[in-house]
């Protein structure tokens, strides 16, 4: 399974009145983690969207492990369940770059659609992108 890696910093805004990161970030986070492994497979949403494919989430889950804290460094990990039929599932971890303590674990699955909202497979060109080579 390829995993890949990106970082963010905790801004200011991510954060509630002790600092604290917001619970929805996450999703934001894992947002950025998916959005750069398709960019480190040469192909960006924009791109994918272009080609006729949306990639709505259709379910989404996140385990709270420790807090994220600001000016923390996360370090975002992003893999694909290759098992998973009918979509895309991305796997993720989020780890403190600095303790390398998992702060949150979790996943979204995403259906495929076309530009008028029908149900389609997973077209060639991104299925051959996400299955280990």
């Amino acid at each position: 399974m390829i995993t890949h890696k990106t970082t963010y910093r905790v801004i200011y805004g991510d954060t509630d009145k002790m600092g604290i990161a917001y619970h929805a970030n996450y999703l934001r986070w894992f947002e950025i983690g998916r959005s750069e492994m398709f960019r480190s497979f040469g192909i960006t949403y924009k791109t994918i969207e272009a080609k006729g494919v949306l990639l709505p989430v259709s379910e989404a889950y996140c385990k709270f492990l420790f807090p994220a804290q600001y000016d923390d460094v996360l370090v975002i990990n992003t893999s694909v369940d290759n098992d998973f039929k009918g979509g895309i599932k991305f796997i993720y971890t989020i780890d403190d770059e600095d303790s390398q303590k998992v702060l949150a674990k979790g996943y979204t699955k995403h259906a495929c659609v076309d530009h008028n909202g029908r149900l389609i497979r997973p077209p060639k060109f991104l299925t051959e992108l996400i299955e280990p080579q």
